[in-house]
C-alpha cells in the first residue's frame, strides 16, 4: 500500500514536470497537457469548488505543483540560452506551434454552432486588439518588470491552464516579460517565482467559475475572441521589435521555416491528442 502511494506520488510529480512544458513554451497549452494527462476536470472542479474536498485536493496536487517547479527551473537553462543565441529563428518556431493549434481551436469555436455576430467578434478582436498590442508600448510606455508585472504574467499562464489550446506565453513575449521571466526562473528567484504563484493562484480561484460559466453561456464568442488574441499575439512575436532579424541570413531563413513546419506539426498534433483526452 505504502509503495502504491509513492508511485502515485511520483507519477504526479512526473504530469507536473511536463506541465511545465506549457508554462514556458509558447505554442503549448498548460491545459492540453493537463487534459492529456488526465488532471484538467479534476483541477477545474477544484479551483471552481474549492472549499469541497479541499484537503483531499489540495494533498493530490502536491506533487503536481513541485514536478511543475522542477520542471520549469531544468527547462528555462536550454531556453534561455536559444533565446539568447538564436531568437528569431526559436520564434518562428513557437510561431509554428501556436499555428498548429488554430484548426482545433477554430473547431472548438464551432461547437455549439456560429453566427454572424461571432465572425464579427474575430475580425474586431484581430484588427483592434492588433493595433492596440503594437502600440502598446507607444501608448503606455515599457511594462516596467516588477511584483505587478509578475503578478499580470502568473495571471496569464493560469489563463493558459483554465482555457485549453490558450498560449498565454505568446503575449509575455510581446510584453517584454519573458525573457526576464526565464531568468527568473533559471536562478530560482524567488522576486519571481512568489509573485507569480500568487497571480496564478487567485486567476485560477477568481476566473474558474466564471470561465466555467462564459463556457457554458457563451461558448462560441468566448472562443473566436481566444481565436483573435492567439492569431493577432502570433503575428506580433515575430515581427520587430520582439524578434531581432540583425544578420539573418539565407541559412537563418531555411532554419526558421523549417521550424516553423516542425512546430506547426508539434501544436496540430497536441491538439489532437487533447481531444482525445479531454
Amino acid at each position: 500500500m505504502k509503495n502504491k502511494l509513492i508511485k502515485d506520488w511520483f507519477i504526479r510529480f512526473i504530469k507536473g514536470v511536463f506541465i511545465a512544458l506549457g508554462f514556458i513554451l509558447p505554442g503549448v497549452s498548460g491545459g492540453v497537457l493537463a487534459a492529456i494527462l488526465g488532471l484538467y476536470e479534476r483541477m477545474l472542479s477544484f479551483m471552481a469548488h474549492i472549499r469541497q474536498n479541499f484537503k483531499q485536493d489540495f494533498l493530490f496536487f502536491v506533487p503536481v505543483g513541485l514536478g511543475g517547479i522542477a520542471g520549469i527551473i531544468l527547462l528555462s537553462n536550454p531556453l534561455e540560452y536559444l533565446l539568447t543565441t538564436y531568437k528569431a529563428v526559436v520564434l518562428w518556431g513557437f510561431a509554428g506551434a501556436i499555428v498548429g493549434t488554430l484548426p482545433s481551436l477554430f473547431k472548438e469555436s464551432a461547437k455549439t454552432g456560429r453566427r454572424r455576430s461571432d465572425w464579427f467578434l474575430f475580425i474586431g478582436t484581430v484588427i483592434i486588439g492588433g493595433i492596440f498590442l503594437y502600440n502598446m508600448t507607444t501608448i503606455f510606455g515599457d511594462l516596467p518588470i516588477n511584483f505587478f508585472s509578475w503578478l499580470l504574467a502568473g495571471g496569464l499562464i493560469a489563463l493558459g491552464i483554465i482555457v485549453p489550446g490558450l498560449s498565454p506565453s505568446n503575449l509575455l513575449l510581446y510584453l517584454g516579460l519573458f525573457d526576464p521571466m526565464i531568468k527568473g526562473f533559471k536562478n530560482a528567484d524567488l522576486t519571481v517565482f512568489i509573485p507569480m504563484a500568487i497571480g496564478g493562484a487567485l486567476t485560477l480561484v477568481i476566473f474558474s467559475k466564471l470561465m466555467h460559466y462564459l463556457l457554458q453561456n457563451f461558448h462560441a464568442k468566448v472562443y473566436h475572441f481566444i481565436l483573435g488574441i492567439v492569431v493577432v499575439s502570433t503575428l506580433l512575436i515575430v515581427i520587430p521589435p520582439v524578434a531581432d532579424y540583425t544578420g539573418f541570413t539565407l541559412l537563418s531563413v531555411c532554419m526558421s521555416i523549417v521550424l516553423f513546419l516542425i512546430g506547426g506539426w508539434i501544436g496540430y498534433w497536441m491538439s489532437h491528442l487533447e481531444q482525445q483526452y479531454k
